[in-house]
């Protein structure tokens, strides 16, 4: 039963919770973590851990998108992002870094400076070839290949990609609708041009059940829950309270499996996720993979050595998610005395905050709770804090 509260004379809200206002239950019985299986199957592709990389320059290059795939996660590239507009990735990116002026007493001019390269960066128009050959560069080291495009550019970018090699397709927005309409325009509906798609599409953020429902109906496999970051709320008052967000699309994902007879479509829950313990609660909230962003950007591989951005970090006129470091000392770290994607992932390690090792982390919390499967941990007992 959802609870509502009066915040004034005849208007009401409703009463929602972040994950980090939750935390699941030790049951009666517990597990070895040995016997925990984090296995992720969507589709035709399995994964040995439910995790998807935050689709920025500030994390992949070629080499990141690779490694990724050999830790077991999904490496996710941004069609839209630098890929295709510099040849030299790696430099476009330093200048990046330089441009974010540590030294500044002021941290919020800093980030505006690298906004602003970002931004001018982004000015030089998508090359398809030098976009292709970077994806089928991917696609060669026999890593999954997923790329990301938005719903506005969708039908112009996905002929392209997918003939470059992806195997899963991302329309992801910050926002998305099952139809995307623009004045002037001819509208994006999903229903439609998914099924002119010869591969797999996972499509979001959303943030409410009956958008969800409508992108499940539309015949994606996987639905994106959030946004990715918090940076709405400051800049367009939108929140998403993810603890409740990914139960209700859950609750979506059940009703369209009794509508259709058996048809499961994933939830992955892209937001807020900033250590283990967030994971867990995501999947114990009904999530079946979750999107890691900030956490990956302390990772050798990394492309931005420790700086981060999403990709709406980028947008001409109305940029959204601060460009930072998520610990001002990351800005001295060396890049060769990073940690490694694995120990991020996998460990081992020496850190007590759940920055590290999430893999393990999941996987302790599932034994604690008494289960061995992702699939059956949706149902570990919640409280509120």
């Amino acid at each position: 039963m959802r609870d509502y509260v009066e915040i004034g004379i005849g208007r009401q809200a409703r009463k929602t919770y972040d994950l980090d206002q939750l935390s699941v239950l030790p049951a009666r019985r517990t597990r070895s973590s040995k016997d925990v299986n984090t296995e992720w199957n969507i589709d035709a592709y399995t994964f040995s851990i439910p995790f998807l990389s935050h689709p920025t320059d500030a994390l992949a290059t070629p080499e990141f998108i690779i490694e990724m795939d050999k830790q077991g996660g999904l490496g996710v590239i941004n069609a839209e992002g630098l890929w295709g507009r510099h040849r030299d990735l790696d430099q476009a990116i330093q200048e990046v870094i330089d441009a974010y002026d540590n030294k500044n007493s002021f941290l919020r001019f800093s980030a505006s400076n690298a906004t602003k390269k970002l931004q001018q960066l982004h000015t030089q128009a998508i090359d398809y070839d030098l976009l292709s050959e970077r994806i089928a560069q991917v696609r060669d080291s026999g890593a999954t290949v997923a790329v990301r495009v938005s719903p506005q550019n969708a039908r112009e970018l996905a002929p392209v990609v997918i003939a470059a090699g992806a195997e899963l397709l991302l329309i992801q927005g910050t926002i998305i609708s099952a139809e995307h309409v623009a004045t002037g325009g001819e509208p994006l509906n999903l229903k439609e041009f998914i099924g002119t798609l010869d591969v797999p599409v996972i499509a979001g953020g959303v943030s409410d059940y009956t958008t969800a429902l409508h992108l499940m109906r539309a015949g994606a496999v996987g639905v994106i829950v959030g946004s990715g970051s918090s940076a709405h709320e400051s800049t367009l008052g939108i929140h998403v309270p993810m603890a409740t967000v990914i139960a209700d699309i859950a609750a979506a994902r059940r009703d369209y499996l009794d509508e259709t007879g058996g048809r499961y479509v994933h939830v992955i829950a892209d937001g807020s996720i900033h250590d283990s313990g967030d994971v867990v609660k995501a999947i114990a909230c009904g999530a079946d993979a979750v999107v890691l962003g900030q956490p990956l950007a302390r990772a050798r591989e990394a492309a931005a050595h420790g700086l981060y951005w999403q990709a709406s970090a980028a947008h001409p006129r109305f940029p959204r998610g601060m460009i930072g470091y998520d610990e001002l000392s990351d800005y001295d770290i060396a890049p060769e005395e990073r940690v490694s994607l694995e120990v991020i992932l996998h460990g081992p390690s020496s850190d007590a905050f759940g920055e590290e090792n999430f893999v393990g982390g999941l996987k302790r919390a599932m034994a604690k709770c008494g289960y061995t499967e992702l699939k059956s941990f949706q149902k570990v007992g919640i409280s509120v804090q």
